[in-house]
């Protein structure tokens, strides 16, 4: 059987159309690794804050605000793209919001903290919404059976963008720095950078990627997002129907939470404490990235065979070791070790929720339901953060006893694993 074969798609689906939905994950994927991750983050701390104490804090504050907001507003959202078949036309909006706002991080200099956290606060709300909404086309691409190879296929595809957003950014800055040239002049280039090639690469998106739902007569009649709110509360009055996807959502609250870590500070922690120069992260979290594609796209095929519970559980023991040796470990070498199983846990771990969510969501509530599972995964976004950045500020900056404690989350996320039983949860879709 080929690699990306045609029968992994429902009837109707062209390979072309899938190649559409995984460059949305090309595009964005180079968002959360150069801003997120391994440039801004950093310049936010020692750049703009000065490395003041309580930089790290503000930094994971922005980043949880931006989480609130979407926590709060994606799930009406979702619910009102289902009704309105409107998924492709908002992700088109959101896209454009966060391509300017990135954009605009360039003004951002040493000083204007207030400037950096309110574009951080809107690109990243609007990274969010995108993400969300391109995971509810997962299943109206992918067969139940090859759900979880068709979101691997994505997220591996995914990081080869992050990868081409940060090598492009690393090659200038390697230049930059070559003609003394500091980083607050050189940072604001790799934001132009990261804003085009994320609005480049989603306009295949919506050439290739076709609108499937079809909108609901009752909500045209009663109204936008009055009928969304209406049918949000009808899920959650029929929650017990769907109390699999529950304990998903629960679990998803804390291992995304250890993983929000992984992404929001591993450059941080790469150079205060381990003692990382910028161009190594960069080249460090490229790295990781390649590890993440592998993972993601190999971890796609054995989850569909060995089953979506099994290979969710394995990645989160993978996580734990992940912590404990980042918080022992002394040397780069030892970090390395470190990075490189984060990044085969990294890309696994996030495509095997992706696709559990995707069994677990009625035909016709896919946003909906992918809009209740970005409010947990956001909300682990707050959890995760905020609780390493509040351990370091009252430890005096001890940020080798927050990452050690970050284990406990993904511990969480196994406790709350075990009672998901994938074939009742999808039965209950069906049904629904």
């Amino acid at each position: 059987m080929a690699v990306f074969s045609q029968d992994a798609l429902n009837p109707g689906v062209r390979k072309r159309e899938v190649f559409g939905w995984a460059m949305y994950d090309f595009a964005n994927s180079g968002y959360t690794t150069v801003v997120i991750t391994a440039v801004f983050a950093a310049y936010f701390v020692g750049g703009i804050a000065g490395k003041a104490e309580w930089a790290t804090f503000a930094w994971t504050a922005a980043l949880s605000a931006s989480y609130a907001i979407v926590m709060l507003t994606m799930p009406s959202i979702g619910a009102y793209a289902d009704l309105r078949a409107a998924k492709k036309r908002l992700l088109a909006i959101f896209t454009a919001g966060c391509v300017l706002s990135t954009a605009a991080l360039a003004f951002a200099g040493p000083g204007s903290v207030p400037l950096a956290i309110f574009l951080i606060i809107v690109s990243n709300t609007f990274y969010s919404y995108g993400e969300s909404l391109t995971a509810a086309f997962l299943p109206e691409l992918a067969r139940p059976d090859a759900m979880g190879k068709v979101s691997g296929w994505g997220w591996s595809f995914g990081y080869f963008g992050g990868m081409l957003a940060l090598g492009l950014c690393l090659g200038y800055v390697i230049w930059a720095q070559a003609q003394g040239i500091k980083a607050e002049s050189f940072v604001p280039v790799t934001m132009i950078i990261t804003a085009v090639l994320y609005g480049a690469a989603a306009l295949v998106t919506f050439r290739l990627l076709r609108e499937r739902a079809r909108p609901n007569p009752d909500a045209l009649r009663a109204g936008g997002f009055k009928a969304s709110l209406q049918q949000l509360q009808r899920t959650f009055q029929q929650a017990r129907r769907f109390k699999d996807f529950q304990w998903l959502l629960l679990c998803a609250v804390f291992y995304q939470g250890g993983v929000a870590v992984a992404i929001t500070l591993a450059a941080i922690y790469a150079e205060t404490v381990i003692g990382f120069k910028q161009q190594e992260t960069m080249v460090l979290i490229f790295v990781l990235n390649f590890a993440a594609a592998g993972g993601a796209f190999a971890w796609g095929y054995l989850q569909d065979r060995i089953g979506h519970k099994i290979a969710l559980a394995i990645t989160l023991v993978g996580w734990m070791a992940t912590c404990i040796i980042a918080g022992l470990t002394t040397t780069k070498g030892g970090f390395w070790w470190a990075a490189a199983i984060a990044g085969l846990c990294m890309g696994s771990s996030q495509s095997a929720g992706r696709a559990m969510a995707g069994m677990f969501a009625p035909q016709r509530q896919l946003a909906e339901f992918y809009g209740l599972w970005t409010f947990a995964i956001r909300l682990a976004s707050i959890v995760g953060p905020l609780m390493y950045g509040g351990i370091t500020w009252a430890t005096g900056g001890n940020q080798r006893l927050a990452i050690m404690a970050t284990t406990a989350l993904f511990v969480g996320g196994l406790v709350f694993l075990v009672p998901v039983n994938v074939k009742r949860g999808r039965e209950a879709a069906l049904q629904a």
